[in-house]
């Protein structure tokens, strides 16, 4: 007869209604950051000392350099070497070796240069003898005579002075003219015509 009717409850109560406020505010406030998590790991065993790789400004070479000498060296007297050269410091004297001098765009160099070949970036003042080739990048400066088999020079490079190219057999000797010619043994006239 009598019929169960249950009662029904919600497990949750139902939402408020928006209202326009409420929307307002949900695009006016940015959301927080997350806090960031970092490894513990990162801080308890900090890498070792060796494998700290130095990162050089200077544009390196084709071949791998052996020798450098930074911006902050600074080096008085005969600069002799065996292998390849990075200078980016300053040098004032004599440079000699057998292989390849790079001066790096920091280098200032015054001092006269003898190897075997020399790739140039920053600024020397003296002469370049090498027994195979000369490069002047665009940035070089170079106050000096040149003698080599090759000579490069990029647009931008600043060089003052005189180049002798070529191999040593067609190299010409200079001729001196042993004729003394003053002004003051002829006549104007003479000079003008």
């Amino acid at each position: 007869m009598f019929k169960n009717y249950k009662k029904v409850t919600p497990a949750e109560p139902a939402p408020a209604p928006f209202d326009n406020d409420d929307i307002a505010n949900a695009w006016a406030a940015p959301a927080p950051a997350p806090e960031p998590v970092v490894p513990e790991s990162l801080f308890s065993n900090p890498a070792p000392v060796s494998n700290f790789t130095p990162v050089s400004h200077t544009p390196a070479p084709a071949g791998s350099v052996r020798n450098v000498l930074n911006s902050d060296v600074s080096v008085v007297g005969t600069l002799r070497f065996t292998d390849d050269l990075l200078v980016d410091g300053s040098v004032e004297g004599e440079i000699t070796s057998d292989g390849v001098l790079t001066v790096g765009t920091n280098a200032s160099i015054q001092a006269e240069i003898k190897t075997r070949s020399a790739i140039i970036h920053g600024r020397v003042t003296g002469n370049v003898t090498v027994t195979d080739r000369v490069e002047l990048s665009s940035t070089a400066e170079l106050v000096g005579d040149v003698i080599a088999s090759s000579l490069a020079i990029q647009a931008g490079a600043v060089f003052i002075g005189r180049s002798t190219v070529g191999s040593p057999q067609s190299i010409p000797t200079p001729v001196m003219d042993t004729k003394k010619h003053k002004a003051e043994d002829k006549p104007a006239a003479d000079l003008l015509g």
